[in-house]
């Protein structure tokens, strides 16, 4: 800090006049002199703090960054990639189910010149042959019937088709073959295997293309229907308050007619099919669980209130034209209060528990 100071030359020093004071300025620092309150000291000292805490941060900054690069978790890293999910399974077979029914339908429909529909569903399709009228045979329904992985991204699907002749039917020559003995009917239902790769694609969407044509195949086989756990089919005793419960259960539910809740145990939520198809209903039948005959006291009687039994019921509906349509209701019944009421509408008949395999000694 500069300050104001005062000098006396040399040559007033050796004139004995009066000193005239002569007021020169001091470019020292060093002095302690006050100004505005600080000294000029301590306004150094100041700088100099801020001068080396300034370089202080300058060369912290690169290692606190380094620190926090390091403190990063290994999977905060760089952004990688996104790849695409595998598609599930069951949305796999699902799609590929579609997938096959559509191209089966344009299959059987396929003629002469229609390769470029086909290769929608199969690429190679364009280096067909294909012979016929386009449309001459359609197919009025098709069902996925057999449905199995055979690899990890690879479904085999089999697609009953019923198929008619669109026009009037060919008359046979006298050189045509039978078909099994007998001559092609007009209306047939035939089975088509057709493999399908599923894949993923981006946005979450699975993508599939058939890897070859249809093939042909034999029906599917029928199995030995499973034990249930209901006895016998007897007839519908009308006493029985079980067929009582059935036949105004299913009145309200087929016909419209009735409240359906009253006859609907606590907790248990249906409605009734709209429009009603049928006008009257008849039980014919009745095979109830564990039940291999029916005494005159389970004919007439209801159990204590929690009692659950499961039941099938034979029955026929009578519909506008009277024709009466045979149809088979799975139930659960729950008694309460002196009658029995509907608990459920069970979605299949029960199937009884398999019997443990015999134990052997050797």
């Amino acid at each position: 800090m500069k300050g104001l100071i005062k000098r006396r030359t040399a040559a007033q020093a050796s004139v004995a006049e009066p000193a005239v004071e002569e007021w020169a300025v001091d470019s020292a620092e060093d002095e302690d002199v006050a100004v505005g309150g600080w000294s000029t000291g301590a306004r150094a000292n100041t700088t100099v703090l801020m001068r080396w805490s300034a370089w202080g941060l300058l060369i912290a900054g690169p290692l606190l960054g380094l620190a926090a690069y390091v403190s990063v978790p290994s999977n905060a890293g760089a952004v990688r990639p996104r790849t695409a999910p595998a598609a599930p399974a069951t949305t796999g077979s699902q799609g590929a189910a579609g997938f096959a029914t559509l191209f089966v339908a344009a299959f059987v429909e396929a003629g002469e010149g229609d390769q470029d529909k086909l290769a929608a569903y199969y690429p190679a399709a364009t280096d067909v042959r294909l012979e016929g009228e386009p449309g001459r045979q359609k197919a009025a329904q098709l069902v996925v019937v057999r449905l199995r992985q055979t690899e990890a991204d690879v479904w085999s699907v089999t697609v009953a088709a019923r198929l008619t002749p669109n026009g009037p039917v060919p008359t046979p020559t006298s050189t045509a073959r039978p078909v099994n003995g007998q001559q092609a009917k007009k209306e047939s239902v035939r089975y088509f295997q057709v493999p399908v790769a599923a894949a993923a694609q981006t946005g979450g969407a699975t993508g599939y293309v058939a890897l070859a044509l249809p093939a042909e195949v034999a029906p599917v086989d029928r199995i030995q229907a499973p034990k249930l756990v209901y006895g016998p089919m007897r007839p519908a005793l009308p006493a029985d308050p079980r067929t009582k419960a059935v036949a105004e259960f299913l009145s309200a539910y087929l016909t419209g007619g009735g409240e359906l809740d009253r006859y609907l145990a606590p907790g248990t939520r249906l409605n009734p099919v709209t429009p009603a198809p049928y006008s009257a209903i008849t039980v014919d039948q009745l095979a109830v669980e564990g039940e291999m005959s029916v005494s005159a006291e389970q004919a007439t009687t209801v159990p204590e209130d929690g009692t659950r039994i499961r039941l099938l019921a034979a029955v026929r509906g009578a519909g506008a034209d009277g024709v009466r349509t045979p149809l088979t209701y799975a139930l659960t019944l729950s008694a309460r209060a002196g009658r029995w009421e509907i608990a459920s509408l069970d979605g299949a008949p029960a199937p009884a528990a398999a019997s443990p395999s015999p134990v052997t000694t050797h």
